[in-house]
């Protein structure tokens, strides 16, 4: 016989169950929503591939592309690792790993050697030879800088620590090169012709890390200037965006999804690991020791059952057609500021809210649309470089328009030029520009970036797009 009370017990617990198996049943079910909302396509590898990796720093491939780099290894496919700079940049890493600040010259090009052979020792284990490796030697922390300004007749640019306008590395693909945008160019397309790939897996213009964002755009000189000699699918990683990846630290059972701000504005691909995979791509990325001494959770945060690779889709203006949006909304969001700003840097917080560009004869049209009036302390910048197929790129022009509270200047480098030469139409919260195709170089591609920025602090910015111009219909 079951007590009054034996039997409140008894529904009690069986209450309790069944509240469990509620529980489970609904993360469950959000785990399968979630997995369904994370059906990427996947990166397929074929027998005739070739494969190349391109790394803004040394631990990049495996971050990005780690799993990647395995397969190619298990098919026994060509692949090529090509590293931008050396990573002798990175002053806090380098006193996490010294136990003392790393300043002098010679101490921080002794760095770039550490985390050379740092990424020899992560990719043995991923199963590469040295001779698979290539490292160019350009200068950490400031590659976008050259892209900017170093082209020509420019003098060569300076690196941060190690103080040189050259390579200084004698194990580098070319040591001495000067440290200017044809020079890069030249490099990669020495290696493109060398090895003639077929999947290219690159950085995310993006990313918001500068060597990651330049090392795209100078790929992408670079594959223009052969095009018809090298035909390869570019497979865009992103390493360094705003809160992402989440959650961090080592995860290895959760889906590496991209951040919420592009998933309606890229076509992502994923490549999946194996849980062997994810242990081998753990075992490498720690490898990097003087990274992962003092970034370990950041960078164990990529240690994930997959791999995300997306571009931006091709934007193509033609004449008569309605404006192009480059960005619906600038990477913070709508007048959404940083979380990592000062409270003087956020009450004159300027974000991005739309950038469009559009053909208007033999005039590119741009407008900026911004989320509150520019204050004295913030300026604007849009960045406007053309291309064309029979003009040595360095020639072309590389316009940079500033715009303050009140006045604006335009540069190509860092020539100042006429204000004239462009036309301005300014709003409290809207900027356009007329620009004549001719001031460009009349471009048959123009590649285009904006940003906002208090000082030197970064407020928002415009992601850099390639835009085609179809001058006929």
């Amino acid at each position: 016989m079951i007590t009054g009370r034996g039997a409140a017990k008894r529904l009690f617990i069986f209450a309790v169950i069944w509240a469990c198996l509620i529980s489970l049943s609904a993360r469950g079910y959000a785990f399968a929503r979630e997995a369904e909302d994370l059906s990427f396509a996947e990166v397929v590898l074929g027998a005739q591939d070739r494969i190349l990796i391109l790394a803004p720093h040394p631990d990049d491939e495996v971050l990005g592309c780690g799993g990647i780099i395995q397969q190619a290894v298990r098919m026994r496919l060509p692949l090529k690792i090509v590293f931008l700079t050396y990573g002798d940049n990175n002053q806090w890493s380098f006193a996490v790993y010294r136990k003392h600040p790393v300043l002098m010259p010679k101490a921080a090009r002794a760095m770039g050697l550490i985390r050379h052979d740092e990424a020899l020792a992560a990719d043995r284990i991923l199963g590469i030879d040295p001779q698979q490796l290539v490292f160019l030697g350009y200068p950490d922390f400031r590659t976008i800088n050259i892209w900017y300004s170093h082209w020509g007749a420019s003098a060569p640019a300076k690196s941060m620590l190690t103080q040189v306008r050259e390579v200084p590395y004698a194990n580098a693909f070319r040591p001495h090169a000067a440290y200017k945008g044809e020079e890069i160019v030249r490099d990669l397309q020495a290696v493109l012709r060398e090895f003639k790939p077929t999947k290219i897996f690159l950085s995310h213009p993006a990313d918001h890390n500068g060597d990651h964002r330049a090392l795209y755009l100078f790929t992408r000189v670079a594959l223009w200037g052969l095009e018809g000699e090298i035909n390869a699918a570019l497979y865009p990683y992103l390493i360094h965006f705003r809160r992402w990846p989440q959650p961090k630290n080592y995860h290895p059972d959760m889906q590496l999804k991209p951040p919420s701000f592009f998933q309606d504005k890229i076509v992502w691909q994923s490549h999946s690991l194996s849980p062997d995979g994810v242990k081998v791509k753990y075992s490498a990325i720690k490898k990097h020791r003087s990274q992962f001494i003092s970034s370990a959770g950041y960078l164990l945060s990529f240690v994930r059952p997959n791999e995300l690779f997306g571009d931006f889709p091709a934007v193509v203006l033609r004449p008569r057609h309605s404006s192009l949006f480059l960005r619906s909304g600038g990477e913070q969001g709508a007048a959404q500021s940083p979380e990592e700003l000062t409270d003087e840097e956020r009450a004159v917080f300027v974000g991005i809210e739309e950038n469009y560009v559009r053909l208007e004869g033999d005039y590119l049209v741009f407008s900026v649309k911004l989320s509150r009036p520019v204050a004295k302390s913030v300026g604007v910048s849009l960045y406007i470089f053309g291309y064309r197929s029979d003009r040595q790129f360095q020639d072309m022009p590389k316009l940079h328009i500033s715009f303050g509270a009140i006045e604006h200047k335009v540069f190509d480098q860092n020539r100042l030029l006429p204000l004239g030469i462009i036309e301005v139409v300014r709003q409290p919260k809207k900027i356009t520009i007329r620009l004549p195709l001719a001031v460009l170089g009349n471009p048959q591609r123009v590649l285009t970036s904006a940003r906002t920025y208090s000082g030197v602090v970064p407020l928002d910015r415009v992601s850099w797009r390639v835009a085609e111009i179809c001058v006929k219909e």
